[in-house]
C-alpha cells in the first residue's frame, strides 16, 4: 500500500510542477458563467463521424495460494478488444436532433471479466466474443428549448451537432443510450478509447446505472441549464436478469432512477465544476444477508432462490478543476447501500477516484496527454460476509476472502502523431485484487490504437 501511495504522489507531484508553469492557451472544457458569448461555429444540419479502437493487455503470473470459481487467472494472460463505431446525427427540424450509433465489437477477456471489482479494459463488454458482433449501441432524439440568456458555441462532436445554445435551456433526451454518456462525465476520465481504460475511472464506480451487458439501456432524460447551474435527471430500463442482455420494458415496474445537480465557477481563473448525485434501482435482485441465511450448513451460499423485487440506492460527489490550460484534476467519492447483487455494472459498494491529465504542450508536443490516476474500491460488510462465506457474484468469488481494499494506480501516454489517430501506452497496478489480501499484487500493461474522423 505505501509503496503505490508513493508512486501516485511522485507522478502527482510531477504533473503539478509541470502544471504550475505558465499556462499556454486556455483550454478549459466547461464554459463558466463569466465568459463572453463567443460566435457560433457554422450551425450543422447533418453529420457523421466514426471511430476504431483495437486495445491489447498483457496480465504476468502473480501469487494465489487459492483460486475460485470468480478468481483472476494467476497464470500470464493476454487480451484484446477492437471495436469499431460510426456515429450519424441529423436535425429533423428547429430545436431537434437525432442520432445513430452503429457498433461492432469482438474480443477476449482476461479471466472472462471475473476476478476484480475493476476490470482493467474499459472497452470490454460482459458479452464479448472472438468474432464481430454488430448492433445498435445508440438511437436517440434530443430536443432542446432556449430560454435565453447568453450564447454558447457547440462544437461538432460525436453525437453533437454544431451549431449555439442558449446558456438556459430544457433539454429532453429520449431513447437508447448509455447513462454514462450523460450522468457524471468528465473532460479527463470517462472515455476508454482515448483516456483511462479501467472500469473504475469510467463514471463512479459504485454506480450501478441501469444497462444491458453491453452498457446501453432505453430511457428518458431531462436537463435544466440555468447559466452556471445545471440539474438532470430520467429513468432507464433495467436488464431482466443481472448482467444480462435483455432488457425488461415494464419500466414502471423495474427502472433506474438518477437525478445530478452541477455547479460551474472558477478559482483563480481557471474553470472548475462540482457534482453531487443520487440514484435507486428497482430490480429482480438477491440479497447478501438472505443468501447467507438460505445457505445449508457447510455449503457456500448463493445468490440463486433468494432474488425478489428490491431496491438499491447510493449517492456520489465530483470536482473538477483546471490548475492551468494544460493541468486538469479530478476528484470522484460515493457509496451505495451495498445489501444486493451488483446488477448491471462493476462489484463496487464504495469507491474513491483522483486523478490528474497533462497535455503535452511543455515538450512540444500539444495534442499528448498524460494521465496518472488512484482508486480504492470497497465492499459493505454484508458483501465481504458472502464471498468470505463461499459465495459468488457476477465478477467475484474466490471461495474464501481476506479482506482488503482493491487499490488502483494507473498511469497512460497518449501519442497523437496525426490528427484522429493516437498510439496509448497504460499500466495498471492493482492491490487486492477482488478485494482479496491473500492475492496480488497485479500489473497489466496496455497499447491501445485509437483512430477516429
Amino acid at each position: 500500500m505505501r509503496i503505490a501511495f508513493q508512486k501516485a504522489a511522485r507522478c502527482a507531484l510531477a504533473l503539478c510542477a509541470l502544471g504550475a508553469l505558465p499556462p499556454g492557451d486556455a483550454r478549459a472544457a466547461d464554459p463558466v458563467p463569466e465568459q463572453a458569448s463567443v460566435p457560433a461555429p457554422e450551425r450543422q444540419e447533418r453529420d457523421a463521424k466514426y471511430q476504431a479502437t483495437y486495445l491489447w493487455q498483457d496480465k504476468p503470473g502473480f501469487r494465489a495460494p487459492y483460486s475460485g470459481p470468480n478468481s483472476l487467472s494467476q497464470n500470464r494472460e493476454t487480451s484484446y478488444t477492437l471495436t469499431v463505431t460510426a456515429y450519424f446525427g441529423i436535425r429533423p427540424w428547429q430545436n431537434g436532433e437525432l442520432y445513430f450509433n452503429p457498433e461492432g465489437i469482438q474480443g477476449r477477456a482476461l479471466s472472462n471479466v471475473t476476478g476484480l471489482g475493476g476490470p482493467s479494459n474499459a472497452e470490454l463488454q460482459k458479452s464479448v466474443a472472438p468474432n464481430m458482433r454488430f448492433y445498435r449501441s445508440r438511437l436517440f432524439y434530443r430536443h432542446t428549448i432556449g430560454l435565453g440568456g447568453r450564447s454558447e458555441a457547440v462544437e461538432s462532436d460525436q453525437n453533437q451537432l454544431a451549431g449555439s445554445v442558449d446558456s438556459r435551456r430544457f433539454v429532453i433526451t429520449a431513447g437508447n443510450l448509455s447513462l454514462t454518456d450523460v450522468m457524471g462525465t468528465s473532460d479527463i476520465s470517462g472515455d476508454g478509447r482515448t483516456q483511462f481504460m479501467n472500469w473504475a475511472t469510467l463514471d463512479h464506480g459504485h454506480y450501478d446505472y441501469a444497462a444491458d451487458a453491453r452498457g446501453y439501456s432505453w430511457g428518458v432524460f431531462a436537463e435544466w441549464y440555468w447559466d452556471a447551474w445545471t440539474l438532470r435527471g430520467g429513468r432507464f430500463m433495467q436488464p431482466k436478469t443481472s448482467n444480462g442482455l435483455p432488457l425488461d420494458y415494464r419500466i414502471f415496474k423495474r427502472y433506474g432512477d438518477q437525478a445530478e445537480v452541477e455547479r460551474k465557477f472558477e478559482i483563480g481563473g481557471q474553470p472548475g465544476v462540482v457534482k453531487a448525485f443520487g440514484f435507486r434501482n428497482v430490480a429482480y435482485m438477491a440479497a447478501f444477508r438472505d443468501a447467507l441465511t438460505a445457505a445449508a450448513p457447510g455449503q457456500a451460499p448463493t445468490l440463486d432462490g433468494v432474488r425478489k423485487p428490491q431496491s438499491k440506492v447510493g449517492w456520489g460527489l465530483s470536482w473538477e478543476q483546471s490548475f492551468s490550460g494544460d493541468l486538469r484534476g479530478l476528484v470522484r467519492l460515493g457509496a451505495h447501500d451495498g445489501k444486493t447483487e451488483s446488477y448491471a455494472f462493476t462489484e463496487i459498494d464504495r469507491s474513491f477516484f483522483t486523478a490528474l491529465s497533462l497535455k503535452g504542450r511543455r515538450w512540444g508536443r500539444a495534442e499528448d496527454n498524460i494521465g496518472v490516476a488512484y482508486a480504492i474500491n470497497g465492499l459493505s460488510s454484508a458483501h465481504r460476509d458472502y464471498l468470505a462465506a463461499g459465495g459468488s457474484g457476477f465478477f467475484l468469488g474466490d471461495g474464501q476472502l481476506n479482506y482488503g481494499g482493491e487499490r488502483i494506480f494507473e498511469t497512460y501516454y497518449s501519442w497523437v502523431p496525426a490528427k484522429g489517430l493516437a498510439l496509448s501506452l497504460d499500466w495498471q497496478h492493482i492491490v487486492n485484487p477482488g478485494y482479496n489480501r491473500d492475492r496480488g499484487p497485479v500489473n497489466i500493461g496496455s497499447v491501445r490504437l485509437h483512430y477516429e474522423f
